[in-house]
């Protein structure tokens, strides 16, 4: 069995169905570290654009991926920290639009969008999701903790601009974080932030899974649907996702794969080997936790695993 490196999944996306994760991205590499982060405080905080793997590499590795006709949605540029601090970011959407007719998104946490080669490149895309978490540069820094000297009006001016340029389809994703930026007043705020981007759809998020900070908790679901009626905007947590689906043969090396880029929960990793056959729950769950590579954190009364 080949060992992929850049590609995963499909993993469950409440958003886009099944989606093919691709990350260009070295592992912990961020310009914000969000104190929601489900992959934990940022290893490496920067804010310098590198091609940190081959682009061609990433390409051909996508394209023996598809050789098992894998069922899939949607290819989701994301991976273990900021896309678009990919160079070639361009390049790539462009190299995997020749090889799949279905859909290529981008996840991006919006710090980039002050670029204009940035910008251009994400307009390959046919999805684009960027973060907006706060409406001031007071809470941008609270919540999203920005490398050096990123000022939240910047971006919010080039995602300004991106909007009236893009022909895809530009997903606002926002992260309600209790006694942060639920409450009335910044939904009113952000409602106002909003009217001036050209947007089609808002997803309001809450940090379901373990957080980098201990002290951020899930917003009430009065705070959610508050948010939801101010803005518009679609609930993350009342979406439904598929299951998680791996083309690895050893159900253990199968969740290592996955948790390596998406933390999974004790319910989901129980229905995944179960759907795949293992019988030995018991001794999987033994194993896991007794793996030192691996974090077991529990979060709203159950655990969940990520990867050290």
């Amino acid at each position: 069995m080949k060992d992929f490196k850049y590609v995963y999944g499909p993993v469950p996306s409440r958003r886009m169905g099944l989606s093919i994760g691709i990350s260009p991205i070295a592992k912990g590499h961020c310009n914000f570290s969000c104190i929601y982060c489900q992959l934990g405080r940022t290893r490496c905080m920067t804010n310098k654009r590198e091609e940190f793997f081959n682009c061609n590499e990433i390409v051909e590795e996508f394209k023996t991926y598809l050789n098992d006709e894998i069922v899939f949605d949607v290819v989701t540029i994301v991976g273990e920290g900021e896309p678009t601090l990919y160079s070639n970011l361009g390049h790539l959407i462009k190299e995997l639009k020749l090889i799949t007719n279905k859909p290529i998104a981008v996840i991006t946490n919006g710090a980039l969008m002050s670029n204009s080669l940035v910008r251009e490149e994400l307009k390959n895309a046919d999805i684009v999701l960027p973060s907006l978490d706060a409406c001031d540069e007071e809470m941008f820094k609270k919540i999203n903790r920005p490398y050096g000297n990123i000022k939240f009006d910047e971006i919010v001016e080039g995602l300004r601009a991106f909007s009236k340029e893009y022909n895809g389809q530009l997903w606002i994703e926002t992260m309600i974080v209790k006694d942060i930026n639920d409450n009335k007043e910044f939904f009113l705020n952000l409602e106002k932030l909003l009217n001036t981007i050209s947007y089609h759809r808002l997803y309001i998020n809450s940090p379901v899974r373990p957080p980098a900070e201990s002290f951020v908790e899930q917003p009430s679901k009065e705070s959610i649907k508050e948010a939801v009626s101010i803005l518009g905007g679609i609930s993350i947590d009342e979406l439904v996702s598929e299951g998680f689906y791996s083309e690895i043969k050893d159900d253990y090396e199968a969740v290592m794969s996955i948790i390596k880029r998406h933390p999974m929960n004790q319910f989901e990793i129980k229905s995944f080997i179960e759907k795949r056959g293992n019988p030995n729950i018991r001794e999987f769950f033994q194993r896991l936790d007794n793996d030192d590579n691996i974090e077991v954190i529990n979060y709203k009364n159950y655990c969940t695993y990520r990867l050290k």
